[in-house]
């Protein structure tokens, strides 16, 4: 048994890596997966984490080190941590790549992978409990329907039976029971 000391991200702490928990087709696995494709054209410049207004907030998230990580194979490590969620959309890596690597993308399939797996972040397990519960983020409460009757607004109702259509014939139900199940 081999075992390495990897920095995550500056500045966070160090994670020992067993050499045997390495999943050496991941890279394989990501490169197959819709927004993957091009995870392999990166060759770490650090445009991409020097020009995110993510990184700027939050050093654990690091494009380029969470590109790094799953190309070595350290499935589990980029699957079950919370940085993968914090990419904001915003484009300005991909904009600035001179491989023309499309980060969001790549988070978003890193996501995929990970919800596949049974991993959602907590804070996507609320939305859709929200969802389930009210067929909207948040609960539409009286007083909402009173400022929209002011304004001559139209009363927000609840459509329930469509979300819970929805969250069941797209798997999602299931996916949060799977991934209750992982996180216990």
């Amino acid at each position: 048994m081999e075992v390495w000391t990897l920095e995550v991200a500056p500045g966070i702490g160090k994670t020992v890596v067993d050499m045997d928990e390495l999943d050496l087709n991941f890279g394989r696995e990501i490169l197959k997966e819709a927004g993957g494709e091009q995870i392999s054209k990166c060759f770490q410049c650090g445009v991409c984490a020097a020009s995110c207004p993510v990184t700027a907030v939050d050093k654990r998230f690091n494009p380029r080190r969470i590109i790094h990580i799953a190309l070595l194979g350290m499935r589990k490590q980029v699957l079950t941590s919370d940085f993968v969620w914090l990419c904001s959309q915003c484009y300005m890596c991909h904009e600035r790549c001179p491989q023309d690597v499309r980060i969001p993308d790549l988070m978003l399939a890193l996501r995929n992978i990970a919800v596949r797996a049974g991993y959602v972040h907590p804070a996507y397990k609320e939305l859709a409990s929200a969802l389930k519960s009210h067929s909207r983020v948040y609960e539409i409460e009286d007083f909402v329907n009173l400022k929209r009757k002011k304004m001559g607004l139209p009363p927000l109702t609840i459509g329930l039976l469509d979300v819970k259509t929805i969250i069941e014939k797209t798997g999602l139900d299931a996916d949060l029971q799977k991934s209750e199940a992982a996180s216990q």
